[in-house]
């Protein structure tokens, strides 16, 4: 299993249990759509302070597992 995605989590008390970042209230689906749209990692970074640059990769790498499974 890639260590990245330890990263990501569910919780039903947060944004309705969908995958979010280290608990925080960024679901996976709305990083991914920010950066799809040309928003790039460094933009995103700078917005989000309290995102991390393996949080994105995280993000990056969630569809990924579900793809496989």
């Amino acid at each position: 299993m890639n260590p990245l995605l330890s990263r990501i989590t569910i919780d039903p008390a947060i944004c309705h249990g969908k995958p979010c970042v280290r608990g925080l209230r960024y679901p996976v689906e709305t990083l991914l759509e920010l950066l799809s749209s040309g928003m790039t990692t460094e933009a995103l970074l700078s917005d989000y302070e309290d995102l991390e640059r393996e949080d994105l990769l995280a993000a990056l790498a969630y569809p990924n597992r579900l793809a496989q499974n």
